[in-house]
């Protein structure tokens, strides 16, 4: 988009509220308090973000969306989601370190699945929040 001088035509009120800044500056200390109570330490909240960084590609969603219904190997996931063993065994290979998905060898054969049953909450909540949104 080419650099204009002219600015920007004003955003309606009703559109776009400035509801990032109070109109005047008196924290709630009861509020504060509460907040403070239940608040994530630093290394829970580094945890959750990683975790989200992850589930931020779509690819490794769909792969965790397969094996939500059970075990499948990396060749049935590169097929399913469309892109070649490597690609899918590198996208693999990050979900086990974030302890996502599990793997189990069977001869020579691996399979993957779900860690656990947060993980298909987590993907539950997350599919209906969008579907939810869509609406």
């Amino acid at each position: 988009m080419p650099f204009s001088n002219q600015a920007p035509s004003p955003v309606p009120v009703a559109e776009a509220p400035d509801a990032d800044h109070c109109e005047v500056f008196s924290p709630d200390a009861e509020a504060l308090a509460r907040a403070r109570a239940r608040a994530v330490d630093e290394a829970t909240a580094q945890a959750l973000a990683d975790t989200f960084r992850v589930l931020g590609d779509p690819t490794r969603v769909r792969i965790l969306d397969a094996v939500a219904d059970g075990e499948l190997c990396v060749c049935d996931l590169a097929a399913l989601v469309g892109q070649s063993e490597s690609s899918v065994s590198h996208h693999l290979r990050l979900l086990r370190t974030m302890r996502l998905v599990r793997a189990r060898r069977d001869g020579r054969m691996v399979y993957y699945s779900l860690d656990d049953d947060h993980i298909t909450g987590l993907l539950a909540q997350g599919r209906e929040h969008v579907q939810e949104a869509r609406r």
